[in-house]
């Protein structure tokens, strides 16, 4: 067994005890990484310019991605969709700023402190659940459960990330109820399906000790292999979900069963499609290291040197970042 292999386990052994009554409710809240759709019977339905938000999102252009998302706002004032999407653009911002490089891996880690862009993400989220719940009330729909869900997931994520364990376990409750229920009324939703393949996934990787305590607290139980199959089912059909699908499978593939081969071929397509998202190169170059491939890894991490983002703060992260995981592969840049 590898250095790497021994330290991650050890790392994920601690978290998981430490965490363990709340451990259900941060899976739930990783799995909002993505956006909702309206939804229709014969499949998805999105306004015009969604999917040149989501473009811009996930190439990394987070300045002109919620420019847009506030177009949509105005043109649909009454829809969670556009709230929903300029959120989504903030959260990799927040994401990028709470990412750290440890055991040879770049993740978010949790921080106990808030941060001034924390407030307009979660004005966004809250404004998207009340336009969802006010529609509800009047009329259910598949396509309001689903933008509920992941209003209460985008609130339970950043709870989480805080560390603000009541908060993330009353939104995340929530938000797993509202997923179930949109998946309920279409069996066929691969968007929904992504967030509760995370959930399967994440729960039937729990130690035996969490899973013990979630049958005292009525956890449902997970199944790793359905979880996965649901991912792939969002990477293959879901019309919003693949990259985040894609993302989030190869991220767990490597860091909770040390599938580095599968996790390459899984993030590999993303990062040659969105090469300007210096997320996915380093999510990349983290598996290259894994595997020994040292001269993919550098060049993967030294794409990253070379993307210049806008946002200064997470422009100066990322780049420290990059240096650490040259540095880790015994290749010093000059700064």
């Amino acid at each position: 067994m590898s250095a790497y292999t021994q330290q991650a386990k050890q790392m994920h052994s601690t978290a998981i005890l430490k965490r363990s009554c709340l451990f259900f409710l941060a899976i739930l809240a990783r799995s909002a990484f993505f956006v909702p759709v309206p939804v229709c019977a014969e499949g998805l339905a999105v306004p015009a310019g969604t999917a040149a938000v989501l473009e811009k999102i996930y190439s990394f252009e987070l300045d002109a991605a919620i420019a847009d998302a506030g177009q949509l706002q105005q043109e649909h004032p009454e829809h969670p969709l556009g709230y929903l999407l300029e959120a989504e653009a903030r959260w990799w911002e927040i994401w990028c700023l709470a990412a750290d490089y440890r055991y040879g891996m770049t993740t978010a880690q949790h921080r106990p402190n808030k941060l001034p862009g924390d407030e307009r993400y979660l004005e966004l989220s809250a404004h998207a659940l009340s336009i969802a719940q006010t529609q509800l009330k009047e009329h259910e729909t598949t396509e309001m459960q689903l933008y509920a869900g992941m209003a209460e997931a985008a609130l339970a994520r950043l709870y989480g990330l805080r560390n603000e364990a009541r908060a993330t376990a009353r939104a995340g409750v929530k938000g797993r109820e509202h997923l179930l229920r949109a998946l309920q009324l279409n069996p066929e939703l691969a968007d929904a399906d992504f967030g509760l393949g995370l959930y399967n996934y994440y729960v039937d990787t729990l130690s035996s000790f969490v899973k013990f305590l979630g049958f005292f607290m009525g956890i449902p139980s997970g199944n790793k292999h359905d979880g996965i199959r649901q991912l792939q089912h969002a990477m293959s059909d879901g019309v919003l979900t693949p990259a985040a699908a894609r993302f989030y499978l190869a991220i767990d593939l490597h860091k909770y069963d040390q599938q580095y081969e599968q996790a390459l071929a899984i993030i590999g397509p993303l990062a040659e499609k969105y090469p300007s998202n210096p997320l996915f190169q380093l999510a990349r170059g983290d598996l290259y290291g894994k595997l020994a491939r040292k001269e993919q890894a550098i060049a993967c991490y030294r794409a990253v040197l070379a993307i210049r983002l806008k946002n200064e703060r997470c422009h100066t992260h990322l780049r420290e970042l990059a240096l650490a995981s040259l540095a880790a592969q015994g290749f010093t840049e000059p700064r």
